[in-house]
């Protein structure tokens, strides 16, 4: 298992420090000049030159590269000779719009996604795994075809429809629940729980609505294809209860592949749930990015496309890391 882990972990730092690289590289050297968008729109060809010297553009490109990563590590300083400024660890670099560092508005912006991720997650998984397997219990009956066509429906509903028609029920409709306000972050804030809870409600259920019709597919396919392997002929012909062959034998190999759904959507969320929080208003990691976006601001747009794929990574290696737990075939591949 310690082997096993550790492969996985050499094979983790390798592949982060190679979409560093790539990263890196398409910014600077893609369509948009980073030494122009630092200077602004009103901006003439010496301060470009100025911004440029900077930024440390006019040194090597891997030297430039190696400064980047190590701020990471250690922090740097930034800025021309004569306005420079310490960039501390993590250093990301300054903000364009703002000459923040990059890593404050990642730690205003990653509570929020934080907060939409987690009771999105924990609702779509229980929802969804669940109705799954009661379809695949059902196979055929009434049960099984009503939740296979709520499935299909909710699969087929974007974020947009399904956010906005909350907001116009819930919201504007019939006042059942408040707006997203930006001051709640945390269920143990001055809210406490409740107001979280009821803060981030909706955008739980928006996501919970199309990813749970996902899993309840997966999961229902994923069962009926257990049920019928050969150890659980064998459980049922030693007279299991059906509970204990569904617990104990069919969810630990029939629910592998919405294991590996599960940690591929976190590592997606915490990356940030761009539709979601633009259309709850929620100023999350991916909301952060659309503005950044729009503005020009590179540093900011690179640092989060580095978090994200940062996220998505870990999430392969716990996913890789719970295969082992429950496959014991893992850990001697």
């Amino acid at each position: 298992m310690a082997a096993f882990l550790l492969r996985r972990l050499g094979a983790t730092v390798v592949l982060l420090i190679v979409i560093s690289f790539v990263t890196f590289t398409l910014f600077q050297f893609g369509p948009a000049d980073p030494a122009a968008a630092a200077c602004g729109q009103e901006c003439t060809p010496e301060r470009v030159a100025e911004a440029r010297v900077a930024l440390g553009m006019d040194k090597p490109f891997f030297t430039q590269y190696l400064t980047y990563m190590s701020g990471l590590f250690h922090g740097r300083t930034v800025g021309a000779a004569g306005a420079q400024s310490l960039c501390e660890w993590p250093c990301f670099g300054k903000s364009f719009q703002t000459n923040e560092d990059v890593t404050a508005v990642l730690e205003r912006a990653l509570p929020y996604t934080v907060s939409v991720a987690v009771g999105a997650i924990v609702l779509w998984t229980v929802v969804g795994v669940t109705l799954g397997t009661l379809a695949a219990l059902r196979k055929n009956k009434l049960v099984d075809k009503l939740i296979v066509g709520g499935a299909s429906i909710g699969v087929s509903l974007p974020i947009p429809v399904t956010g906005l028609l909350l907001l116009l029920v819930f919201v504007s409709t019939f006042d059942l629940l408040p707006f997203t306000t930006n001051a709640i972050t945390s269920p143990f804030g001055p809210a406490g729980f409740g107001g979280w809870f009821q803060n981030y409600l909706l955008p739980w259920v928006a996501l919970a609505v199309l990813f749970s019709a996902q899993y309840i597919r997966v999961t229902r396919s994923s069962m009926l294809e257990t049920f019928g392997e050969d150890f659980m002929r064998t459980a049922r012909a030693k007279g299991l209860s059906r509970t204990v062959m569904v617990v104990r034998h069919g969810a630990r190999a029939g629910l592998t592949p919405v294991v590996t759904m599960l940690g591929l959507d976190i590592g997606l969320l915490l990356g940030g749930a761009v539709l979601t929080e633009q259309i709850f208003s929620v100023p999350g990691v991916g909301f952060t990015a659309v503005r950044a976006a729009q503005a020009g601001d590179l540093p900011v747009t690179m640092a989060i496309t580095l978090l994200a794929a940062f996220f998505i990574i870990v999430a392969n290696v716990v996913v890789d890391a719970v295969y082992a737990v429950i496959d014991p075939r893992v850990r001697a591949a």
